[in-house]
């Protein structure tokens, strides 16, 4: 595991011009990355990014040597409840590099893969201004809380309203690293993402575009940004 210090030169631009594979690609041809972020809340106008976990996934297996880690200062001071949780303090913070920083190595991590987030709906609040204030779109993504309900609905037949990572680890009978750490719990989300594609592909087989679109299997509504 590397621990990103600072970005090149330009990851904009790479993003930019990386194409990512298309939506008919059988998926466990198309590289993908896993991304979980650490925040100070979920206020979308006062909350910032603390924390970011990368793990990239070819071939449908993890690349742990590529996974990568990084801090990122804010401007204010987290809250108390915040550090409570992902027990980042202030002291901890003062020297990781400022969030624009933190942004560029997750567009450098995310050139030309496919995103997997957790509940993408957060990560797509947080990001998704940040990469459009570089001239850049966040890709869709696969959700894995997405695809472990359709997992379940197909395996039980009724699909649970939330399903926590967590949660989702322990049906899977995976072990679940310590949460409420950015890499750890991108670990836990790539490790369920690879594990809930295998298990859906017994059905039919999946591909970018069916994992991606989940949502539309499961009947859900999620906001996109």
């Amino acid at each position: 595991m590397r621990t990103l210090l600072r970005p090149r030169e330009g990851a904009a631009a790479t993003f930019a011009r990386t194409r990512r594979p298309p939506a008919s690609t059988p998926w466990r041809e198309a590289p993908w990355c896993a991304v979980d972020l650490e925040l100070t809340g979920l206020d979308r106008r006062r909350s910032e990014i603390i924390a970011v976990g990368v793990v990239p996934i070819d071939e449908g297996r993890l690349v742990l040597g590529r996974a990568a880690y990084t801090l990122a200062r804010p401007r204010a001071r987290p809250e108390r409840g915040a550090v409570l949780t992902h027990k980042l303090r202030a002291a901890d913070l003062a020297q990781a590099p400022p969030v624009g920083e933190a942004i560029e190595l997750v567009l450098e991590a995310l050139a030309g893969r496919v995103p997997v987030f957790h509940t993408a709906i957060v990560e797509r609040s947080f990001l998704g201004p940040q990469f459009s204030r570089r001239r850049v779109r966040l890709p869709a993504a696969a959700d894995t809380e997405v695809l472990g309900r359709l997992w379940l609905r197909q395996r039980d037949g009724v699909a649970p309203r939330g399903l926590r990572l967590a949660q989702l680890a322990a049906l899977l009978g995976q072990r679940a690293e310590p949460p409420h750490h950015a890499l750890g719990d991108a670990l836990t989300t790539a490790a369920a993402f690879v594990a809930l594609a295998s298990h859906l592909e017994r059905s039919g087989p999946q591909t970018v575009g069916s994992l991606v679109h989940a949502d539309e299997q499961l009947g859900a509504r999620h906001r996109r940004f």
